[in-house]
Parts: structure tokens; C-alpha cells; sequence
């Protein structure tokens, strides 16, 4: 099972609390939410019940129509992380951990919340993509686990060596790529 099965976090339960709070702090009827959000009341209804995920893009519309932050419906008492809210927000993560409970063995909440704050080609993660993900980030724990045991070994000396000359390319190429002049024009 994910850390994220019984997490408020991976549930809609924190949203709803918030915009029940946010309406009754501002006198709002579902009605009132909708004209202004552009949602349809089914979709407010749900959200506000706690039995529908919002998207991203309904969460800045109804933000927006509360006239709060995005972050704010997803504010704890105590507020909220930034890896916190992109687990809140990306509901992908725990939906794709759910269904695959063999790629997510032994990962952490820090494992989930580094999964979550990545985005894909183009945006948002889609399913694939934090299958992806996740696969990538089990192979960099897998090979992190292994330089751990070189370097506890008679061969620690070689995997530094072979880190520092590494280090030193990927380095001078960043700098390489960051102090590229631009082309002059030939007149």
C-alpha cells in the first residue's frame, strides 16, 4: 500500500473543507461559485462533498473565483509544503502507485513528493509519464545503493576519480552552454 492511500493529501477531503470554508467566510451559494467560476454546479457540488479530485485547471478557476490562491485550497491549518501541494495537486501520483504497487515498494512521502513535482514534455505528468518517472527514479536509487558499496570498498579511489572527471565535463559544458555569444550578423 502507497503512503499515500491514508494520506489527507492524496484525498479531496482537504479541498472541500477549504472552499466550505472559503464560501462561508465570503456568504457564497454553490450558485454564486458557479456564475463566478464557470464550473458547472456538479462539478462545484462534488468538489465541495469531497467525492471529486479537482484538475489543475478547475483549481485555479475556483481559487480564482474565491478570490484566493491555488495553494490556498489545499492549506492545511498549519499550511502547506510545496511538495505537499504538488502531491495534493497531481493526484496521477497516487492513483498510478495504487495501481502499481510494485515500481512504489519501499518508497518514502519525500519519494512521492519528488515524483509529483516533476512535469513531463509539454506540462503535467500523464499517466505514463510518472510510470516513467518513477521507473527512472528506482534505477537512480538502485545505482546510488551500488557507488554506496564501491565506495566502502578497495575501489572507492576509482569511483571518485571517474565521478570527478564526470563532474568536471557535465560542469564545463553547463558553462560552455551559458556563455555561448550570439551569432553577429554579417553585413
Amino acid at each position: 500500500m502507497s503512503h499515500l492511500a491514508n494520506s489527507p493529501l492524496g484525498s479531496t477531503a482537504l479541498v472541500a473543507h477549504n472552499v466550505r470554508r472559503l464560501m462561508a467566510k465570503h456568504g457564497l451559494t454553490y450558485e454564486d461559485v458557479v456564475e463566478a467560476s464557470g464550473l458547472d454546479s456538479r462539478t462545484i457540488r462534488g468538489i465541495v462533498r469531497g467525492v471529486k479530485q479537482p484538475h489543475a485547471k478547475t483549481v485555479r478557476r475556483l481559487a480564482e473565483s474565491l478570490g484566493v490562491a491555488s495553494e490556498e485550497l489545499f492549506a492545511a491549518p498549519t499550511g502547506m509544503t510545496a511538495e505537499a501541494f504538488d502531491l495534493a495537486t497531481n493526484p496521477l501520483v497516487a492513483e498510478q502507485a495504487a495501481a502499481r504497487p510494485d515500481l512504489f515498494e519501499d518508497w518514502t512521502p519525500s519519494d512521492y513528493a519528488e515524483l509529483a513535482s516533476r512535469f513531463g514534455v509539454g506540462g503535467a505528468l500523464t499517466a505514463e509519464g510518472v510510470l516513467r518517472e518513477a521507473q527512472r527514479l528506482n534505477e537512480n536509487r538502485d545505482l546510488i545503493d551500488r557507488a554506496r558499496l564501491v565506495l566502502e570498498s578497495d575501489q572507492a579511489d576509482v569511483l571518485a576519480a571517474l565521478i570527478n572527471v564526470l563532474h568536471q565535463r557535465v560542469t564545463s559544458i553547463d558553462r560552455q552552454v551559458c556563455n555561448i555569444e550570439p551569432i553577429k550578423k554579417r553585413r
